[in-house]
């Protein structure tokens, strides 16, 4: 799973900056503009919202399930959802099976 975790995370880093890149060097910072056309139809704000949850959710993983694993370097997949949760969410679970390989190596 770990190798599956990895190729996701390559995904849900690329796909995502494919699209905001050429918006970035076209527009600049233009934090109106962005909340503006991301807003500016109804299949849109279901999109950002849709991912505003898949977000918090993330997160509430991270720390939760992070904390109840004695995980370590938890703020790297925190600080990945800057890209979205498409990198956090697989970037998490593939830390999360590398301790839980070092859990079952550490009870034998």
């Amino acid at each position: 799973m770990r190798f599956v975790y990895l190729l996701l995370c390559i995904a849900g880093t690329a796909l995502p900056l494919a699209q905001f890149v050429p918006w970035l060097s076209s527009n600049g910072l233009n934090v109106p503009l962005l909340l503006q056309q991301a807003t500016s139809s109804n299949i849109a704000a279901f999109a950002w919202a849709d991912v505003l949850i898949s977000g918090l959710a993330t997160i509430t993983l991270i720390c939760v399930e992070g904390r109840r694993l004695r995980m370590h370097h938890l703020w790297l997949p925190l600080f990945s959802i800057i890209i979205g949760p498409s990198l956090a969410l697989p970037f998490f679970l593939y830390l999360r099976e590398r301790r839980l390989a070092e859990m079952k190596k550490e009870a034998r």
